[in-house]
Order: C-alpha cells, then structure tokens, then sequence
C-alpha cells in the first residue's frame, strides 16, 4: 500500500526561490512540507580544501546530462539544503532599471518584464536585509534607484585598492560589489578561506540555508517540515488538468504520494523545467503547463570568461579578491553604444584549479600563474533563444542544447577588461572560457510574462494552465541582464510569496 502525506504548501527545492517562499508562508500558520532532493551539506574541514573542491568536485552532484549533440557532460550542479547557493560567491546585485524592458543587444533584443524595476525595488530592500548585503550607495554609474545597503562595504585589500585607484585614473568608476558575507570587525568570515565556488565552514555566507531556512528549523516552526533526500519523479493533476493533485516522491526507497492544495517548484531553471516536461499526461500532452510549448526553451546563463591579468615582477598577496566591480559598460559601451556587460573580481584562483586546464602556461606553471594574478570574472547578457533548451528523453535523462548569443558584445567586453588590465600595470591577460558545464546561474526555462501564448507563468509565478502551481527559481526570468541572479531570485521570491499567503487566507 502506498504511503500518502497531505500539506497545505509543498515546496519542491530549498534553494533561494523554495526557502524564500517557506520564509513568508511560515506566518500563515498553513502545513508546509520542503522536498530537496540532497542533504545538508556538512560543515567540515574539506569545504575549505582546494584539491576536494576543486579538482575531486566533492559537493557537484554526480550527474550526467547530454549537450544538444548528444555528448555527455557533468553539469556543475549541486543537490543540497540550500541548493546552488551553499557554493555561490555571495554577489548580491539587483538588475538594472533598463534590464526590465525589452531593449537592443548588438547580438538581439531582450523581452520585457512583466512589471518593472520600481514594482521590485521594495523587494530587493527586503532581500538584502535578509542575507546581509554589505555595500556601497551611490559608487555604481549604472545603479538603479535605491536606499544605503543594510551594512558597509566590504573593505579592499592593499592589491584590489590599488586597482581599483588605477582603474579609476582611466575614467572608470570602479566600485565595492555588494556581497552577502558576514565581514567586518566583529564578523564570522575568516579572511584567508576560500570563498567563491567552496562551501562557508563557519557559516559567514548568506546562502538560503544559513539566512533563510536555517532559522526556522532552529526555530522548530510547528508547520514547517523539511524532507531530504526525497526526488520528486512527476506531479499528477486532477482530470481536468487545472489542478495539480499530487507529487510522486521517492524517499528511503519508498514511493510517497504528496497531496497539497499548492504546489510551488523551486528545483532551479534545468531540473524545474524537467519535472514539469516528465509530468505529461493525457491533459498536458507536451508537459505540465506547457500549452504554450515553452517549458524547457529560451535557457541563459550568461556569457562566462575568467580572465588572469599577471604583473610577472608582482605578487598578489591578496587573501580575499572578490570586492571590486566595473559597470562602466553595463548599459553602453560597445561601438554601437549598446549594453556590453559586467566585470567582478572573483575568488583568488588557487594552483589546484589550473592544473586541469587546456591552456599549456596554465598545466606547467600554476603556482606561478595563481601566485601573480588578479582574476576577473566577465559577464554579459545571455539573450532568450528558443532552441536554447532544455528536454527530457524517453528514459528521463536531461538533454541541454546551447548555442552562443550574443557573442559579439562579450568579445568587446573582454577587450575592454583586457585594455583596462594593462592601463592598471598588468600587462599579461589571460582568458580561460566556461563552457556548456559552467550553469551558474541558468535561468529563463519556464519564464513569466502577461501572454500565456509566449510565456508560461503570469507575473505572480502561478502557471497560466494549473490554477494551484507555481514555478519559483531563476526559471521566471525572460531576460538575463548582466549581473549576477541571486538577489533578483529572492526579492521576486519575496513578492510571490506574499501574493500567495494571501490568496491562501482569502
């Protein structure tokens, strides 16, 4: 006999968007049960080790998924409390005001929010007070309309100061990037560890499992119930197909079925999009949801380049590199003055992450190299393609089709990074491209819009087709912007949360 559960919410992934949601529908007093597929991730000594991270993957998730060839590829993907978050670099950017509308790319055009800026401006005030976000007002050129940041800056070391005094020589208006790490006098960061890409052994990151779900489950919340371990294989509908009635969970080698009156997906743009294509029916032939033939499509995860800038007669001693941002061409730049991107410092590159690499310096020199850089991460927009996407085949396997967008834009932008490296006394650039692995921050598979023929949620996330579903992840965005997705994921969490608790106590 097959077990049955019933909650009033469940929640599928307890990553930024699922522990958000959890985070304001505690209040209503309603039953919630939090599915994630993976465990929490330990607190140990290996969360800060380089070689397990990263050259062992200890935390990615052993997974195969299949590029758009049919070539098999390890996704860096992880499955734990707390999702993608546990291992983000903790960069807490809000899209810009233009990011909202639909605008011109040198590679394409961008497909209009169905609000704008000033509808989640409140929202983003909400969401870095929640993971702690330590910036700067008023540094930013492109920055949208806002209030102070709820904590100072993260302070430069000697080197980035430095660099960010000869980048603002040239013109440029170098800035402090807004991180949620807990840093300062009296912080629990411990300068020195690794930061961008590693677990935070002493919880000073602001991931959704230490700011957002940690304190309710401390907190012993009587309604809120957490299940790890637990895969949701497909959600089953009632026969009219406008209500979602179950979820099929396999949990200890049991299959449970979990019946709620709604439903909110929060797996992340890939696996979201994947279990809504593995709920077919009768009623929804091509997929949950999916009237619009749009699950699945228009997948970004924007356009990705590490650059090492070296000066060879200088050492970089710098312990934690990921302060600094250059917005400069943001929202102009290129030779068409159109939107070219975003440049960040990021983590300090260790020797143990070069030695794998394609680039021959990178294999017979890594400390040298690791020892003397200053590492750039460089970010432009991933534009909305419909045959970037996401399926599932007949044995469940995730298929991910990518091919290049606005490519153009991002080689200026690397130029650009690269010239302004050289101005600032570093004139050895060496560029390191991501590949169709680097998902980080995918996006765009399941987006909202106000049309149910072109998108597949409406602006409050809830499915156009299922009255009681909802997708609650980086899978809403209809546009990528340039920066990283993390806060606009919490802040749009934030809003639909609210909207459903009181719909809920209606």
């Amino acid at each position: 006999m097959e077990e049955k559960q019933v909650f009033d919410f469940v929640i599928i992934g307890s990553g930024m968007g699922g522990s958000a949601v959890a985070h304001v529908l505690k209040d209503t007093g309603r039953t919630i049960l939090i599915l994630e597929r993976g465990d929490f991730l330990k607190q140990e000594r290996e969360n800060w080790d380089v070689t397990e991270v990263a050259e062992k993957h200890r935390y990615d998730a052993d997974e195969i998924w299949y590029d758009g060839e049919g070539r098999p590829f390890n996704p860096r993907i992880y499955y734990n409390v707390g999702g993608n978050s546990k291992v983000y670099g903790a960069a807490a950017l809000r899209l810009r005001e233009q990011d909202f509308a639909s605008r011109e790319h040198d590679g394409g055009h961008t497909v209009a929010w169905p609000f704008d800026y000033a509808e989640l401006s409140p929202y983003y005030d909400r969401a870095e007070a929640l993971i702690e976000v330590h910036g700067q007002f008023g540094e930013d050129p492109s920055e949208p309309m806002r209030g102070a940041f709820p904590f100072p800056p993260i302070e430069h070391e000697a080197e980035i100061d430095r660099l960010a005094e000869r980048i603002g020589k040239q013109g440029l208006h170098p800035i402090h990037l807004p991180l949620a790490i807990d840093q300062g006098p009296k912080g629990r960061c411990q300068k020195g560890s690794p930061c961008d890409g590693f677990p935070c052994m002493v919880r000073a990151k602001g991931d959704a499992e230490t700011r957002i779900l940690r304190p309710i489950l401390l907190r012993k919340t009587a309604n809120v119930t957490l299940w790890t371990k637990s895969y949701v294989d497909r959600l089953v509908t009632d026969e009219s197909g406008r209500r979602v009635l179950r979820a099929i969970v396999r949990r200890d080698d049991k299959e449970i079925l979990v019946e709620a009156g709604t439903f909110i997906l929060s797996a992340g743009a890939v696996n979201s999009a994947a279990l809504l294509l593995r709920s077919k029916s009768d009623s929804h032939p091509n997929g949950l949801a999916n009237s619009s033939d749009q699950v699945g499509r228009n997948f970004m995860s924007h356009n990705n380049s590490v650059i090492l800038a070296i000066a060879p007669w200088r050492m970089n001693p710098t312990r934690f590199q990921k302060t600094l941002a250059v917005h400069d061409y943001y929202n102009g730049g290129s030779e068409s003055g159109r939107p070219l991107g975003a440049i960040q410092t990021r983590g300090k590159v260790m020797p143990q992450m070069l030695r794998n690499k394609q680039k021959l310096i990178f294999r017979l020199f890594p400390r040298m190299v690791a020892n003397r850089s200053v590492d750039l991460w460089v970010m432009s927009e991933d534009l909305a393609e419909p045959e970037n996407r996401v399926t599932v085949d007949d044995e469940g396997r995730i298929h991910l089709a990518r091919r290049e967008t606005n490519g153009e834009a991002h080689r200026q932008l690397l130029r650009m990074a690269r010239r302004m490296m050289r101005r600032a006394g570093y004139p050895i650039c060496i560029l390191d491209k991501r590949g169709v692995s680097a998902i980080q921050h995918q996006c765009g598979t399941i987006r909202f819009g106000n049309d149910p023929a072109t998108s597949v949620l409406d602006q409050w996330c809830r499915t156009h087709d299922v009255d009681n579903l909802y997708v609650i992840d980086s899978s809403f965005f209809p546009s990528s912007g340039a920066v990283n997705p993390s806060l606009t994921i919490l802040a749009q969490a934030l809003r639909a949360a609210e909207h459903i608790a009181a719909e809920s106590l209606r």
